[in-house]
């Protein structure tokens, strides 16, 4: 029996992935060295050398309700066509199968498209919404993707707020979300510009609560101005329907 920890050992050994080193210790019953063996005659080792080279650019996935994060070393291989036809099929085993799908998928093909693509490559991030409404949008250049969870709405306008987000890179949902050790961190920015200003004491306080408060709404997706209608917020044009959830990738 193939045990947990000499699979480990042979990903450690050989960078190579998990499933892969799960079959070449079978085919060795169990004999490192002869599994290590294998692995280097079919190349894969060798795969697993590039493991550890810095992967800098990539792709992101949108299909239904998951988005994946595919990163390669450079942008050659990201506009590369079977490079983005991979990164559209991960998308689509993990809206078909979840994130483990994906993952699973990935972990059969890596060391294959790592040899034929000649660079590291790596699966950075598996997400799925699920949600009432669901919707997505990928930015024209691959390198910015966002899901969109809405309760009520429309696909339509769960997409037109994915590019919102796309474009204004919000921190949350909604202002109440923002972390409170977030709020502290900007709270005692603030106090000291206030004191090296020479604001009385008195007032620092009201100052500083209103400047949390436009912080939190210019941070928060639905209180920022909608980027198609300016006259309205995210949430002025969502009308009754509500953000539960939301993603963003980038590269």
């Amino acid at each position: 029996m193939i045990t947990a920890q000499q699979v480990k050992e042979l990903r450690q050994r050989t960078g190579v992935g998990m499933l892969a080193c799960k079959n070449a210790l079978a085919e060795a019953n169990g004999d490192l060295e002869a599994a290590i063996q294998l692995l280097r005659e079919r190349g894969q080792a060798k795969a697993g050398k590039k493991a550890d080279r810095e992967t800098g650019e990539g792709a992101i996935g949108l299909s239904g309700g998951a988005m994946v994060k595919l990163l390669c070393e450079t942008d050659f291989v990201a506009r590369n066509e079977k490079y983005i036809a991979l990164v559209k099929e991960l998308a689509e085993k993990a809206a078909a199968g979840g994130q483990e799908a994906a993952k699973a998928h990935w972990e059969s093909v890596q060391t294959d498209f790592m040899q034929e693509m000649g660079e590291n490559l790596q699966l950075a991030d598996v997400t799925v919404l699920d949600g009432e409404t669901v919707s997505g949008y990928v930015h024209n250049n691959g390198k910015i993707g966002v899901l969109v969870a809405l309760s009520g709405g429309t696909t339509d306008q769960a997409r037109d707020v994915a590019m919102h987000a796309a474009a204004m890179d919000p921190l949350v949902a909604n202002p109440e979300d923002v972390p409170s050790d977030v709020i502290e961190a900007e709270k005692e920015i603030y106090r000291e510009q206030m004191q090296n200003e020479g604001k009385p004491a008195d007032i620092i306080d009201k100052i500083i609560a209103g400047k949390v408060n436009k912080f939190c709404a210019e941070r928060a997706l639905t209180s920022q101005t909608f980027v198609k209608d300016p006259s309205t917020t995210v949430q002025g044009f969502l009308g009754d329907a509500k953000v539960t959830s939301f993603v963003r990738f980038s590269i």
